[in-house]
């Protein structure tokens, strides 16, 4: 293990050197913080450290996803310590890379948070250079508190904007625009919202995934559930391409959760209705078998979802009138007439593929069936009815969560 510089020395200014060396010390501190609270980073930091102990140094933050070295490393280095800070942050066992020298841990109270690393350079550091590795793990700490403040800044920010947007449908769409644009959101083309409730408790790692895959997205973490706003990608073709590029991400979050998306929607006057949508999917997709899961996204469940989250006594009166009393029945008698009906449509209405598919006869089918058209009132054996029943089908599957149990 290399030292770690100056854990086990006296700082210089304890060890009555000269008054030089402390006067240094002091300026380049000073010099580090400006650089910090100036916006110059970390980059003028490891430059400063650096250059006040004649050696290559290096700093690296997990947390911030910073790696930054003086003089410039190589991709492949960079990479290399930032594996091995990785592991020493999680208290795993590290083996220190031959390039590291020494090195000086990030402190925050009793937790690593990255380190200071002395590379070995061309020619041997000075003798102070543990002094500077240490001021500049301190100037670190502070970058570290001024990230930190800005990243919860911007998070309040785009928590009270979404919470606007679910919450205040006299929203004007150019302010709903300027305040996106702020947030780094260009929203004036449309958008898609994504709406998914987590298993995994790495909820900035699914925020930091939406960013990465989608630039320009708007994601936050609150009440329990990421949300984020996908922007219109692409030229006319923006609705098509916005969906499916929002799919392929969805598709990549299953792992940590359940995902909803909205439609495509261009009037960002409408976009507090495309939070309801994706949060009707969600409900939905929870709460329903891997059947509607493969489905929700074609163009009838979509259309249902878009009128139950603007109207949704319409839905709810379109169910009552087609597939309602046979859900009811079914709910009393402990039957199946929905399921049957379901497999009949599914097998493209022949009677024998029904049977089999649902593990019954044939004429149990027939008798079923019957039932549904004494119940309903509508016939599945005529194509119009056929129809309703169909689409009154996928309206009490997108209802049902609502539903009085």
């Amino acid at each position: 293990m290399p030292e770690a510089a100056g854990s086990e020395r006296k700082p210089a200014a304890s060890r009555g050197g000269a008054g030089g060396i402390v006067e240094r010390l002091r300026a380049v501190h000073l010099e580090m913080v400006d650089a910090v609270l100036g916006g110059d980073g970390l980059d003028k930091v490891a430059a400063l450290a650096a250059d006040a102990a004649g050696a290559p140094v290096a700093i690296v933050i997990p947390r911030l996803g910073a790696a930054v070295a003086a003089p410039a490393a190589g991709e492949e280095d960079l990479a290399t310590l930032r594996r091995y800070v990785a592991d020493r942050v999680k208290d795993r066992p590290a083996q220190v890379p031959p390039m590291v020298g020494a090195e000086v841990p990030i402190m925050s109270g009793d937790d690593i948070v990255g380190a200071v690393l002395m590379l070995i350079g061309p020619t041997p550091p000075g003798p102070e250079a543990g002094d500077f590795l240490h001021l500049a793990a301190v100037a670190s700490l502070t970058e570290v508190a001024v990230e930190e403040a800005k990243e919860e800044v911007e998070q309040n920010l785009r928590g009270s904007f979404l919470e606007d947007l679910r919450s205040r449908p006299d929203l004007e769409p150019r302010e709903v625009v300027r305040r996106a644009g702020r947030l780094g959101c260009d929203l004036s083309r449309g958008a898609v919202v994504l709406c998914a409730e987590l298993t995994t408790d790495r909820p900035r790692h699914v925020v930091a995934t939406i960013a990465e895959d989608h630039p320009g997205a708007l994601a936050q973490h609150m009440d329990g559930r990421v949300y984020a706003l996908l922007p219109a990608v692409g030229g006319d073709d923006a609705p098509e391409r916005t969906l499916e590029r929002a799919r392929r991400l969805a598709e990549r979050l299953r792992q940590h959760g359940t995902v909803g998306l909205s439609s495509f929607y261009a009037d960002p006057a409408e976009f507090g209705r495309a939070i309801q949508e994706a949060e009707l999917v969600l409900d939905v997709l929870r709460q329903s078998d891997a059947p509607i899961a493969q489905d929700i996204g074609t163009g009838t469940y979509r259309l249902l979802f878009r009128v139950l989250a603007s109207h949704p006594e319409e839905v709810r009166s379109f169910y009552e009138d087609t597939v309602a009393p046979i859900v009811r029945y079914d709910d009393q008698y402990r039957t199946d007439l929905v399921g049957t009906l379901e497999s009949y449509l599914d097998q493209n209405c022949n009677m024998n593929a029904t049977a089999a598919a649902i593990y019954a006869h044939r004429h149990t089918v027939a008798y079923r069936l019957e039932r549904v058209k004494e119940l309903t009132s509508l016939d599945p054996m005529l194509s119009e009815d056929r129809e309703r029943l169909g689409l009154g089908l996928k309206a009490y599957r997108i209802i049902a969560p609502r539903l009085p149990k």
